[in-house]
């Protein structure tokens, strides 16, 4: 039988992580400005004659068996697939297939793409519809709901949706995915303006994102003041980008660093990133910020053409990985033989 091919994109945050989550834009709304990349995370998904699910690792080399009729463990190894096959209600064996172009904890959204990109997989092969929204609150659903996973919503929705938005979260629960106006060359050129860095190894199990929100339930001053800065920049990165004054883009990613430095003052302890971007800056760079919510991951640099050899250099030789992409429009997607699965 042929297989059911899943993918869906990985993203870039640039300003307003932290305003997705539901304690904070439930009381003031949250605004996250993002783009997806050609990095993705994959699923290859076989259906079984019987009642046995087989998923494996193609990335980390894990394997995990069980039967349909007594359920899967939750231990940690492969969670999100287990839970999706759960949610999605899969009444047939399944051969299941994950990889993904980023490792977990990297601060790209790897994990929520990989469950995006399983519940694609699974709605193609139940037969079930969803459109661009539906995918992305069920995914949410299944990471933060079943497996208590914690986190906001921007991931699920750039995986869902794709493309370079901002994401508006409303006090109500209602998101609204706004397009940039920006043509394909605008995004090539912005393109052109970055660096995406990775420090070389990520910390998890630090509980970051649990901080944060006991910081901000607690009332802690400079993390209200980081989070409401966040959330109005994602506005003003939005109106330079589509000016076109790419030249702004550095100062505010910086800005943005600072912001979310003072929303959760942890984010970069025990890591190598405040001298990466001191020594980045002093190459050439007119700005950057961490990806994700901290802990190590990807650094996202602004800098001009003329200037990256130097920064490329001056980071490589402190351990930084540079890793080449491109943005990509389109989002989660599945393929069963001459079958296409797009979500409206």
């Amino acid at each position: 039988m042929e297989p059911i091919l899943a993918t869906a994109p990985l993203r870039i945050s640039f300003v307003g992580g932290g305003t997705d989550f539901p304690h904070y834009f439930g009381r003031h709304g949250g605004a996250v400005l993002s783009a997806t990349i050609d990095h993705t995370a994959r699923v290859r998904l076989v259906p079984r004659s019987d009642r046995q699910v087989r998923i494996r690792s193609l990335d980390l080399g894990h394997l995990v068996e069980y039967h349909l009729e007594e359920g899967p463990e939750y231990d940690g190894v492969m969670d999100l697939p287990k839970a999706a096959i759960a949610r999605m209600r899969v009444e047939s064996g399944l051969d299941v297939d994950i990889e993904s172009d980023a490792p977990p904890g990297s601060g790209l959204g790897g994990s929520s793409a990989l469950v995006t990109a399983c519940v694609a997989a699974l709605a193609m092969l139940t037969d079930r519809w969803l459109d661009r929204a539906e995918l992305a609150r069920l995914a949410y659903g299944i990471e933060r709901d079943d497996l208590g996973i914690a986190g906001g919503w921007q991931d699920q929705f750039a995986a869902a949706f794709g493309g370079c938005n901002l994401l508006e979260f409303g006090t109500d629960g209602a998101v609204v995915v706004a397009p940039l106006a920006l043509s394909d060359d605008e995004l090539a050129e912005l393109r052109s303006h970055l660096l995406l860095c990775y420090t070389g190894h990520v910390r998890t199990g630090l509980g970051l994102i649990h901080d944060q929100i006991r910081m901000y339930e607690d009332g802690r001053e400079d993390t209200i003041v980081g989070m409401k800065q966040l959330h109005a920049m994602a506005f003003e990165m939005r109106d330079e980008l589509e000016s076109g004054h790419l030249d702004r883009l550095g100062p505010l990613l910086r800005q943005a660093f600072e912001n979310k430095k003072l929303m959760n003052p942890h984010i970069t302890r025990g890591t190598p990133i405040e001298r990466l971007f001191e020594v980045a800056e002093d190459a050439g760079a007119s700005g950057g910020k961490i990806c994700g919510a901290g802990g190590g991951g990807y650094l996202l640099l602004a800098c001009r053409l003329e200037a990256q050899p130097a920064v490329r250099d001056e980071l490589e030789r402190l351990g930084g990985q540079f890793a080449d992409f491109a943005f990509r429009r389109g989002g989660a997607e599945a393929r069963w033989g001459d079958r296409v699965w797009r979500p409206a």
